[in-house]
């Protein structure tokens, strides 16, 4: 019997079969010898062959293979990764300038991971009822930075409603996956997309200025006009794993594109002569916000860690 994963519990996961019910399953034992370094080798979105049993649960014993996923390290100082979600055709990052900050580093990496598997990326800032005047120019700040590099921005305040009619109409028949820090509100703007589902909303630590956790773990659920949404766990940092230093340029597509202008084809754009990334990251071509995510995914890769503030 073949389904859709559509929850992941952990050491659980519901399936969605093609005659229309929900299997609880576990993962056959060889999933694990297969060589998968990752903590979930199946995640929500995956679409995968069953074996029923006579408890009324099943086995998965087949994934199909994957269009595209979203993946981070899976914690500090692990070599393994977690796939957030499989199968999507969009991802929207929801980001808060502040109640809490998300920093331009995660942002950089989040999107970085998404241009490395093919995920399209919509970043929507939410809670600009909370704003100052101050929050809000950086906002506009970072909605100029990042839609010239060609990454679409829209704003949103979940809470009064406004924004969420272009929001609905980016999500229609779509699978999206919702992703962020937790406490950016990621549930309220579930809750009022589909009325009736009622997840769970927390509320910020005003000490650190940080989210609480609600989610705990990730669930796709249907949209009423068509599409479905993938919830997911708040991310404190975001891990990059599987890049090759020369491949990590790739993903940021403005030093890539002024890459071609290197004198060496190997330049890394860190202390090399004639390297076009650093003259334009000098002559503000290039972001440095952009630039120094850039070089914190390299020292991923030389440390074999990422720190928790991203």
């Amino acid at each position: 019997m073949k389904g859709l994963v559509i929850k992941n519990t952990g050491s659980w996961y519901t399936v969605f079969t093609e005659d229309g019910r929900c299997v609880e399953s576990k993962i056959k034992g060889n999933f694990r010898l297969k060589g998968i370094r990752t903590t979930n080798p199946v995640a929500v979105g995956d679409r995968v062959e069953i074996e029923e049993n006579r408890e009324g649960t099943a086995f998965i014993c087949q994934i199909e293979e994957r269009k595209n996923y979203i993946i981070r390290r899976a914690s500090n100082l692990s070599k393994q990764a977690h796939i957030i979600a499989a199968n999507v055709d969009q991802a929207m990052l929801i980001v808060t300038v502040n109640y809490p900050i998300t920093t331009t580093v995660f942002i950089d990496r989040f999107l970085a991971t998404a241009e490395a598997y093919r995920v399209p990326v919509k970043l929507v800032f939410n809670k600009i009822d909370r704003y100052k005047a101050e929050d809000k120019e950086y906002m506009q700040g970072l909605i100029h930075l990042y839609t010239s590099i060609g990454y679409p921005c829209t704003t949103l305040c979940a809470k009064t409603e406004e924004g969420l009619d272009g929001l609905r109409a980016d999500l229609k028949d779509k699978i999206t996956v919702l992703s962020g820090h937790s406490g950016v509100g990621k549930s309220t703007i579930i809750n009022k997309l589909i009325p009736g589902v009622s997840l769970r909303t927390g509320d910020i630590s005003e000490y650190h200025n940080k989210g609480m956790h609600t989610t705990t773990f990730s669930e796709m659920v249907a949209l009423p006009e068509g599409g479905y949404l993938i919830d997911t766990p708040g991310i404190k940092g975001f891990g990059t794993i599987d890049m090759e230093d020369a491949e990590i340029s790739h993903y940021f597509p403005e030093i890539f594109k002024v890459s071609a202008g290197c004198k060496f084809g190997n330049c890394t754009h860190r202390h090399e002569p004639g390297c076009a990334v650093l003259r334009a990251v000098e002559e503000h071509y290039i972001s440095e916000s952009r630039y120094k995510s850039y070089l914190s995914i390299l020292e991923d890769k030389e440390e074999s860690k990422y720190r928790e503030e991203y």
